[in-house]
């Protein structure tokens, strides 16, 4: 062994061993990795950054802006969704209904992101049929592992070896290449979870839950203070009075005892993929046109006295007010949202008539209603005493509630305003993220463009047509831990075959292995890539040995392809620890799992897939 391959293997094994202990952050390891290779000079400063140009990168970068412009949507959901009524209570049924919609998901959004849309209807569907989450959510896991093996987007294994088969002449796999053994994967990692699942899951009864009395979501909340019951819309007349003047001037809530909490103007945009409506919150300097529609808060009669003085047409709930009927409650979208405001002990605000707030002339925020203690009050909140003790239920825009939350210091708003209006699906986009992604997928399929091309078009197409909010609602979408990780590991597969230390672990393999044949040699590296993932991530793994398997499958004459799909199968099911991938970890709090708990379910099912896919893929991929 030469000293720069020395160098190399110890770096290796000390970032395999960093990565193993999760003590520093895995990006952090290989970019210092990455420095260490430069400075030691085994790599020039063009070939240690060559990996943050690389197409692999590049493609993940833009399926995490495709993925996050499918969940913001609620794409996901909704597919997710209609898929699982499906099931029933039967938990047979439900376990399978879950993996195999959570494997068809997989293959086209990144494993961790289908976790995150499944977990909370799971965890809902399970407390509809009595049983404990426990015993769905880590076969939750495991089938978005196993949907990663359907396509060439599944997981970034399946990218890795594409690359590395076409960057030595070997032709590029197309989209659906992966689909034939994955069906398999998915089939039978089907039938091992059912069967083993039922004997090894735990049996816990099911928990109940976190919902305490903080952090509701705005759609618990809106239900909880019953606020569809109070809502009313209304149409600005022509000749209406009111045309023309600020809110603040009309002072309708002290006249009229009602509050205007939403205004939705059209607009002259003639453009489909840009809104036609404008939607805003109404605040004191809000001025009324004509034939604007004005969500009204308050009881019955009060609203129609108002609709009388003021010239307004009571619409009824079959209005439309542009081409389909309005949604039955406006409270929460992307723009506007509703909050509990809590009053610390010590709070100035202890004793003062909810009108002397000062919340919708500083904030405009509107107070909608009160809770104290199990009691709620709806109206006549002008003048009702704010005792301590009481929540508070305020609605204006998530930036006017997030300013509220920053600057007031007599309240504290429970929850994260951003983060609730990060997480509030933009639905009216739904079908456009599906016609996207659908293009995607054709466009690969028809190899139009290069894959990383077909990937960057639908990218970019996600963000110009409003499926994300904008290009930092873009950045935010994209793992960059995962894409420094990547970026900074393939130059060490660069290392490896420039020191000679891939031929050398190659030449091992063959030499202990290939004599036995090369279902022999297979078998050794599928189990030897399976072993190493328990400890690494799957990306890591793919990319260190891909250039293994590739030279090994020369060293002893056959083609390389069978062995790259071992790399990429194995490299992405790793079920036997919890820490092994982001989804098995994702599941553990929710479903009260141990460390034990994986091993016991994971182990056998991670050996017995291995069995199963070994003798398999020279059917698929002839040697």
């Amino acid at each position: 062994m030469n000293t720069d391959m020395i160098f190399t293997l110890i770096i290796l094994a000390a970032a395999a061993a960093l990565f193993m202990s999760g003590k520093v952050r895995s990006d952090l390891v290989a970019v210092c990795s990455l420095i260490l290779l430069v400075t030691l000079g085994i790599l020039s400063p063009g070939e240690a950054l060559s990996g943050f140009s690389n197409s692999v990168v590049i493609m993940m970068i833009g399926l995490f802006i495709v993925g996050g412009g499918i969940f913001q949507t609620g794409l996901a959901k909704i597919a997710s969704g209609q898929l699982l009524k499906l099931s029933g209570t039967s938990e047979t049924r439900l376990l399978i209904t879950v993996i195999l919609s959570t494997g068809l998901m997989g293959a086209f959004v990144s494993n961790t992101g289908t976790v995150a849309v499944m977990l909370p209807i799971v965890v809902s569907l399970a407390a509809g049929a009595g049983i404990s989450p426990g015993r769905l959510l880590m076969p939750l896991a495991f089938a978005s592992s196993l949907g990663g093996t359907l396509t060439l987007i599944g997981t970034p294994p399946n990218i890795v070896i594409r690359e590395t088969l076409m960057n030595n002449g070997y032709g590029e796999l197309s989209f659906f290449s992966f689909t034939p053994i994955g069906l398999v994967c998915l089939g039978a990692g089907t039938i091992l979870i059912v069967l083993l699942g039922k004997l090894l899951l735990p049996k816990t009864a099911p928990g109940t839950g976190s919902s305490g009395s903080g952090n509701r979501t705005p759609a618990e909340l809106e239900k909880r203070y019953q606020l569809a019951q109070n809502l009313f819309r209304l149409q600005v007349g022509d000749d209406s009075p009111f045309i023309g003047k600020p809110l603040r001037e009309l002072d309708i809530t002290n006249q009229y005892h009602v509050h205007i909490i939403e205004l939705r103007r059209r607009t002259s945009g003639s453009n489909p993929f840009f809104k036609t409506l404008d939607q805003q919150s109404a605040g004191p300097s809000t001025v009324l046109n004509p034939q604007d529609i004005i969500y009204v808060y308050g009881e019955f009669a009060p609203v129609e006295a108002f609709a009388a003085t003021g010239k307004l047409q009571l619409l009824d709930a079959r209005t439309s007010e542009q081409t389909k009927p309005a949604q039955s409650a406006p409270y929460v979208s992307s723009e506007i949202g509703i909050a509990e405001l809590l009053l610390p002990p010590d709070s100035g605000l202890v004793g003062s008539l909810v009108k002397d707030t000062g919340f919708r002339e500083t904030y405009g925020i509107n107070v909608l209603g009160i809770r104290r203690k199990e009691e709620y009050k709806l109206h006549s909140l002008k003048d009702e005493k704010i005792r301590f003790g009481d929540a508070i239920l305020v609605q204006g825009s998530w930036k006017s509630i997030n300013r509220l939350s920053r600057e007031h210091s007599e309240v504290v708003v429970v929850g994260q305003p951003l983060e609730a209006a990060a997480s509030v699906p933009m639905s009216s986009k739904a079908p456009l993220a599906a016609g996207i992604m659908l293009l995607m997928v054709v466009l690969m399929i028809l190899e139009v463009f290069p894959a990383v091309i077909s990937v960057m078009i639908a990218a970019v197409l996600m963000i110009v047509t409003g499926c994300l909010r904008s290009m930092e609602a873009a950045y935010k979408t994209v793992n960059w831990e995962s894409i420094v990780l990547i970026g900074g590991m393939i130059p060490m597969s660069i290392a490896l075959e420039k020191t000679g230390a891939a031929s050398m672990i190659s030449t091992q393999l063959v030499d202990s292995l290939g004599s036995m044949g090369p279902m022999v040699l297979l078998a050794g590296i599928y189990f030897t890539t399976s072993l190493l993932t328990l400890f690494i991530s799957n990306t890591a793994c793919a990319v260190l040995f891909a250039p293994i398997a590739l030279t090994a499958a020369v060293g002893i004459g056959v083609s390389p392809v069978p062995f790259m799909f071992a790399v990429s199968i194995a490299a992405g099911m790793c079920f036997a620890v919890p820490f092994s991938t982001p989804p098995n970890a994702l599941v553990m709090a929710a479903g009260r799992y141990t460390f034990k708990d994986y091993v016991k379910l994971g182990l056998p099912i991670q050996l017995l897939m291995g069995a199963i896919v070994v003798p398999l893929l020279p059917l698929f991929f002839p040697f």
